[in-house]
């Protein structure tokens, strides 16, 4: 197998970008609303976010290769304003980990399954709420400033800060770092899963871009 350009593999770079790959199950209920509020978060902060070389992809572990997202999950996203138009579910591959300079995932199993695929995934793969949880434990004034140095600069030192900080900054309970699955449940659960996912990101993308979201 040829590995595709990425930074999990030592040898392959791409200076220009930094890929933040979300993961759940299917890729129909909680990577594609993670993966469209964090575009559409970025759209809010930087007008473009590929402006600054970021790219927000999504996949599942066993991921519905095809399928569109769960109408509850367009909903939710029609909600926040955010783009839903265009989704496609895909099975979660070794490329897209390769290729992946941060992958949030929705639990710790996803966690864990991610990293089992090798390719140096574990210093940069995290459940989204213990991302968020590190992230606001660290200094924004300690990373690269991205006019200055950019915005994929500012987005890997953040994760390299936030991989340091893993072992000293615990979660609270067992259940902290999961977002459960709506797949199944009525409109009410989706949309209270998307103000937790909303309200775990917010901080996340503030800290990548050094932007503070609008009022």
């Amino acid at each position: 197998m040829t590995a595709p350009e990425g930074r999990g593999i030592a040898g392959f770079d791409d200076s220009n970008t930094f890929r933040i790959l979300h993961v759940s199950t299917g890729n129909v209920c909680r990577s594609p609303i993670t993966e469209r509020l964090t575009r559409h978060a970025l759209c809010d902060r930087l007008g473009d976010p590929l402006g600054g070389g970021l790219i927000v992809e999504s996949a599942g572990t066993w991921g519905h290769e095809g399928a569109p997202m769960e109408a509850n999950a367009e909903l939710v996203l029609a909600d926040f304003g955010a783009d839903y138009s265009g989704f496609v579910g895909r099975e979660l591959l070794d490329e897209h980990v390769i290729r992946a300079d941060l992958v949030l995932t929705a639990t710790r199993d996803h966690r864990a399954q991610v990293i089992s695929m090798g390719h140096s995934a574990g210093l940069r793969t995290f459940t989204l709420k213990e991302f968020t949880r590190l992230v606001r434990a660290i200094d924004p004034a300690t990373l690269p400033d991205a006019r200055d140095e950019g915005m994929v600069e500012r987005a890997r030192a953040l994760v390299r800060a936030a991989a340091a900080l893993r072992g000293w900054l615990l979660a609270p309970s067992v259940d902290a770092d999961e977002v459960n699955d709506p797949y199944g449940a009525p409109i009410t659960f989706f949309r209270s899963i998307g103000d937790e996912i909303n309200q775990a990101l917010e901080p996340v993308v503030t800290a990548l871009t050094g932007v503070s979201a609008r009022d």
